[in-house]
Formats: structure tokens, C-alpha cells, sequence
């Protein structure tokens, strides 16, 4: 008497399927996502100009730690920089210089560039 083995036939997994939920899911993101921008700092490039304007004004000196900001060596806060800057400053387009220090995150660089775009006069410079 012959036996007959059964061969198990592994099915082709159909990838049809597959491809659709990845598609729906794609199309999803896609839908749902916004790409509005919500506030926007605008940042320019050094541009040539002329070498001696503000030159009889010093200007303003900002250290921007990752918990502090200090205004000319002072201690300050979000809130009360620009009221201290109004008081200091001595001309529109006062120049004001921007020192991060290295633990700074970019956020809290765009924190404080928010903060001073309340006065669109000052010309403000972020060093290295």
C-alpha cells in the first residue's frame, strides 16, 4: 500500500494589499498635515553698507545662556528685555549683538529673535 505524503504549498503573500494601506496611510499624512507657518523670524545675510553708520552710539550686548539672558552683564527676563532695551537704547537702529553660548538650543535662539522683532528698529547681529 503506497502513502501519500501531503506537500504543504506555501502561498504567495500578495503584496496588492499591502501597497493599498500604504497608499491609504500615505495619502492620509498628506491630507491631514498643514504646512502654514505659524510666526516666521526673518533672518538677512550681511549686506554691504555704509561704515559709519551708529558708530557714535555703542551698541547693546546680549549673552544668551540656556537658562539666562544677560543685557549688557545684567540678568534679565523674556519679559523685561525689551522694556530694558527701550531704556538704554539711544537711537533707532541701535545695534544689538547676540553672543549664544554653546548649550543653547535654537528654539531658545528664535525665543529671544522673537521677543526683539517687537522693535523692528534695532539692527540685530548673532555672532558666532
Amino acid at each position: 500500500m503506497a502513502l501519500r505524503i501531503a506537500t504543504h504549498r506555501r502561498k504567495r503573500l500578495s503584496m496588492t494589499s499591502l501597497i493599498d494601506v500604504i497608499f491609504l496611510l500615505l495619502l492620509f499624512f498628506m491630507l491631514s498635515s498643514t504646512f502654514t507657518r505659524f510666526s516666521e523670524i526673518p533672518l538677512l545675510g550681511a549686506t554691504a553698507g555704509n561704515a559709519t553708520a551708529n558708530l557714535d552710539t555703542a551698541p547693546l550686548f546680549i549673552r544668551l545662556d540656556d537658562q539666562t539672558v544677560q543685557l549688557n552683564g545684567q540678568n534679565h527676563t523674556f519679559d523685561t528685555l525689551i522694556d530694558q532695551i527701550d531704556e538704554i537704547a539711544d537711537n533707532e537702529g541701535q545695534r544689538i549683538l547676540i553672543a549664544p553660548r554653546d548649550a543653547v538650543t535654537s528654539q531658545r535662539l528664535v525665543d529671544l529673535l522673537v521677543v526683539l522683532a517687537a522693535r523692528p528698529d534695532l539692527s540685530v547681529v548673532v555672532l558666532e
